[in-house]
C-alpha cells in the first residue's frame, strides 16, 4: 500500500470526526464539506511533508482548522456585513437542552470553541490541542476553563 493509498483510507475512516469539527467551527454543512475536502487535498498533496514530529491525527486537525479558517474568510468576503452563523442571534423561544448547548457553544469565540470541541467532543489531549492551535498546553487548559465558565453563564441565563 502506498502512502497516498494509506492516506485515502485513513482519511475515509476519520471523515466523520473531521466533518463534525468543521461543522461546529463553520455552522454550515456545505461549508464544512468544502473545508474537509480542501483539507484532504492539502493532505494528499503534502503527504511527503509530514515529518512525523507530531501524531498524524494532530497534523490532520491542524490542516483542517486552517482550511476552516480559510473557508470563514472566504465566506466573509462573499457576504460582507453578514454575521457568521455562530454570531447570529438565536430565536427567542427556549430550546431543549441539546439545542441550547449547541447554540451556546457556537456563540463562544473561535479559540475557546475550538479548544472546547477538540477536548470535550473529539477527546483530544491538551498536548495535541496545543500542537494543533500552536499554543502552550497551559493556554489550552485556560481556554477550556474559560469556555466552560462562559457556557455555564449562558445556560444559566436560559435557566436550563
Amino acid at each position: 500500500m502506498t502512502e497516498r493509498d494509506w492516506l485515502t483510507q485513513r482519511f475515509a475512516e476519520d471523515r466523520g470526526r473531521l466533518m463534525a469539527l468543521a461543522y461546529r467551527m463553520l455552522g454550515s454543512r456545505g461549508d464544512a464539506e468544502d473545508a474537509v475536502q480542501e483539507a484532504f487535498l492539502k493532505l494528499y498533496r503534502g503527504i511527503d511533508g509530514f515529518a512525523g514530529n507530531s501524531s498524524f491525527c494532530t497534523w490532520v486537525f491542524r490542516i483542517l482548522i486552517n482550511a476552516c479558517r480559510d473557508q470563514q474568510r472566504k465566506a466573509q468576503r462573499q457576504r460582507p456585513g453578514v454575521l457568521p452563523p455562530q454570531l447570529a442571534a438565536p430565536p427567542s423561544a427556549d430550546p431543549p437542552l441539546r439545542v441550547a448547548l449547541e447554540r451556546a457553544v457556537s456563540a463562544l469565540d473561535e479559540r475557546r470553541r475550538m479548544v472546547f470541541v477538540m477536548f470535550e467532543v473529539e477527546g483530544m489531549r491538551h498536548s495535541e490541542i496545543a500542537t494543533v492551535l500552536d499554543v502552550s498546553e497551559n493556554t489550552s487548559r485556560s481556554l477550556l476553563f474559560e469556555a466552560r465558565q462562559q457556557l455555564k453563564r449562558m445556560l444559566a441565563e436560559k435557566r436550563l
